[in-house]
C-alpha cells in the first residue's frame, strides 16, 4: 500500500469556503472514485490555510488508474473550476506506511469504490 498526501495552500480566508464546496459537490465524486480516503484535514497551527488530504491505493498503477477517472469525470472537472481559484499552491507526496501500519495491508472493507459485498 502507499499513501499519497495532497496538501493545498489557499488564499487567506479561503479554507472555510473550500471545504463547504468539497464537502456540497466534490466529496461525492472524489470518495466513491479514489476509494480510500485515510483523512482530510486542514491545519491549526504552523502553516495556515492548508487544506491537507490523504488517499491510500495499493500501488502506483492503481493511483494513476483511479487519478485518471476521477479527472476525466465530467462533474469532477466542472468542481474543480469552483475551488481552483482558491487555490496558491498544491503539494504532493507519496508515503509508505511502517509494517505496523493500518495502511500496510489491504483492507477492502476500507475501499469506498469496491462493490457492496453480496450477502
Amino acid at each position: 500500500m502507499i499513501v499519497e498526501e495532497r496538501i493545498y495552500s489557499l488564499h487567506i480566508g479561503a479554507a472555510a469556503q473550500y471545504l463547504k464546496l468539497y464537502e456540497a459537490e466534490g466529496l461525492a465524486i472524489q470518495r466513491p472514485i479514489l476509494g480510500r480516503m485515510v483523512g482530510y484535514f486542514s491545519t491549526e497551527i504552523g502553516p495556515l490555510h492548508q487544506l491537507v488530504h490523504m488517499w491510500a491505493y495499493k500501488d502506483l498503477n492503481e493511483r494513476a488508474e483511479r487519478r485518471a477517472t476521477l479527472t476525466s469525470d465530467p462533474r469532477w472537472k466542472a468542481y474543480v473550476q469552483k475551488v481552483r481559484p482558491l487555490q496558491i499552491s498544491q503539494e504532493n507526496k507519496i508515503l509508505i506506511p511502517a509494517p505496523f501500519s493500518p495502511w500496510a495491508q489491504d483492507d477492502p472493507s476500507l475501499d469506498l469504490a469496491a462493490a457492496p459485498a453480496e450477502q
